[in-house]
């Protein structure tokens, strides 16, 4: 399996529901930023709503940060409304809810399951540059943290804003970082 870490996000054209309204979206839109592409199966199914409720909650603090996110489901955006008028937990979304029912953008991230039409869990961290710093793919049972993804996206700010510095495991900011030399081979 090849990865997507430091590749750039390839070209897609779709329209989203954002804030009562259609918009268009495109690879340029996630350029300049940095941005979340949140991928999950379906819309009114049941993982799916636990975990965008969850990112829902922290989007205010991802917004802080300077990251804006972007939920992808094969769903059209009429469904996106559909749902987001339906259900309380979807109502809480801020973020774009991008439709893609035909699949670009889900076989852009490598992320499609071509028998069923829908996308695995993807979640997908870009620099403003538009390339891939963090992917992470899960099973469809499997629900994802937004709390966990704040943490990967404030090591990856930091690791992109202080040259020769990495953060070990469990990283929070305040907290020391590493930086990689020969003085540190076998003593960590």
């Amino acid at each position: 399996m090849s990865t997507l870490i430091n590749t750039a996000i390839k070209p897609f054209k779709a329209t989203a529901y954002h804030n009562g309204e259609f918009i268009p979206v495109s690879d340029a839109d996630l350029k300049g930023k940095w941005s979340v592409v949140f991928f999950y199966p379906a819309d009114f199914t049941f993982v799916c709503p636990t975990e965008l409720g969850d990112l829902a909650d922290y989007y205010d603090q991802l917004q802080e940060m300077g990251v804006e996110v972007y939920s992808v489901s094969t769903d059209t955006h009429f469904t996106h409304k559909a749902w987001h008028d339906a259900s309380e937990t979807i109502k809480k979304i801020k973020f774009p809810m991008i439709g893609d029912p035909t699949g670009v953008i889900s076989r852009n991230f490598e992320v499609m399951i071509e028998e069923d039409g829908l996308a695995l869990r993807g979640t997908f961290v870009m620099d403003p540059e538009g390339s891939i710093k963090v992917c992470e793919v899960h099973d469809l049972g499997i629900g994802r943290s937004a709390k966990e993804l704040v943490r990967k996206i404030q090591a990856a700010q930091y690791v992109a804003s202080h040259d020769g510095e990495v953060c070990p495991a469990s990283w929070q900011p305040g907290e020391e970082t590493l930086s990689p030399s020969l003085d540190l081979v076998g003593k960590i």
